[in-house]
């Protein structure tokens, strides 16, 4: 590492910082640094390659995150502070060997990220929720509000699009189950995804997604764009806006549903639900947008329909049973995703959504998993 740096150092006293240089010059003059460094040295090509990346990686990408970005194996990164970085693969999670070089080098890197998304994180604004330009959701949290450390969390998303098939193959949801929700997205019936942190909500959400019919105009409105829809040619992402420093121009899911009822949408896919905005979302979708499709964190479907209830009443003063009639009329079925023991992700209930009955909702499970045998089990 005491190299690594050495070399940065004498790379940035060789750039001109005044003029733009592109990746492909900057390659060249750490090529030529490194080839004149090692003349003498008996090391190998191999470990010429690998300081060679690593020096382009420090000046011009995420430092250490950008080989661990590159590997298509890592599924979540998590830095708990500067030494503290631990990886999930296969659904384990251990330690990296590798750390950044100091504090400073963090920010930087921090600073970085940020920007290329055009949003800003610092001490009076400590936390953001951003991606990468390949999808990836990114966390941030700064001190003070951190005390060990500035933290980043990037959950990664696969480079090749998940599709159903992939799902079935990997055991997610039965050929049965996966059939019965096409017909329900051709059908354009409401559906809600729900489960816990880690379970596959989002993608699962992408995957049903691309049952939709070619020729409807789809708008997605997330927090973060991170749904990645493919052969939709009229499709319009909308994504929210921080609020300033002084707490002002933000935009919400909230304003963002509300602009998009006038954007003559066939269906509206909103990303997650977690708060107020989950009573436009209902409203949307009992006023002529059917087959519009959204998620939220839950341990059970009746669980999801509890937390309806309570986002609705953050945004309104309701009686709970105009409430119960709002989500009983809107939502058609709910699907709810687990994350097992062994990281594997499962589709654990699909459920029919029907009306009210004295007073009560009524959730008709239509598929169950069936833990012992391990499969999704059709109810009917």
């Amino acid at each position: 590492m005491l190299l690594i740096d050495e070399l940065k150092n004498r790379l940035i006293n060789n750039i001109d910082l005044s003029k733009d240089t592109s990746d492909e010059e900057l390659n060249d003059i750490i090529s030529e640094l490194v080839m004149e460094e090692f003349r003498s040295k008996n090391v190998s090509l191999k470990y010429k390659m690998n300081v060679c990346r690593e020096l382009f990686n420090a000046i011009r990408g995420l430092d250490i995150l950008q080989e661990i970005l590159e590997d298509n194996e890592v599924t979540e990164i998590m830095v708990n502070g500067r030494d503290n970085v631990f990886l999930e693969k296969g659904g384990r999670v251990f330690r990296y060997g590798g750390a950044f070089a100091s504090n400073d080098k963090l920010k930087d890197v921090i600073q970085i990220i940020a920007a290329r998304s055009n949003k800003r994180v610092n001490e009076a604004s400590p936390i953001l929720d951003t991606r990468l330009e390949d999808g990836s959701r990114v966390n941030i949290v700064l001190p003070p509000v951190s005390v060990t450390g500035p933290l980043i969390t990037i959950r990664k998303f696969p480079s090749a699009a998940l599709t159903m098939e992939k799902l079935i193959k990997n055991g997610t949801i039965t050929e049965e189950a996966a059939a019965f929700l096409r017909g329900k997205v051709v059908d354009r019936k409401n559906i809600f995804i729900s489960g816990g942190t880690g379970s596959g909500k989002t993608t699962f959400l992408n995957v049903l997604s691309n049952y939709i019919p070619k020729d409807e105009r789809i708008i997605t409105i997330e927090d973060s764009a991170e749904l990645q829809i493919k052969e939709i040619e009229n499709l319009v992402s909308l994504e929210c806006r921080q609020a300033n420093v002084e707490g002002e121009n933000g935009i919400t899911i909230r304003d963002l549903i509300r602009t998009s009822l006038r954007m003559r949408p066939d269906r509206i896919i909103v990303g997650e639900v977690r708060g107020e905005e989950a009573l436009d979302m209902l409203q949307a979708m009992n006023t002529g947008h059917e087959g519009s499709l959204s998620t939220g964190h839950a341990n059970s479907p009746e669980d999801m329909i509890s937390r309806l209830e309570t986002m609705v009443l953050m945004g309104t003063e309701m009686p709970l049973s105009a409430i119960r009639g709002q989500i009983a009329s809107a939502l058609d079925y709910m699907v709810h995703l687990e994350r097992m023991r062994d990281g594997s992700r499962k589709v654990v209930e699909i459920s029919e959504v029907i009306n009210l009955s004295e007073g009560r909702m009524n959730i008709k499970p239509i598929f169950t998993f069936d833990r012992e045998k391990g499969v999704l089990v059709n109810e009917t």
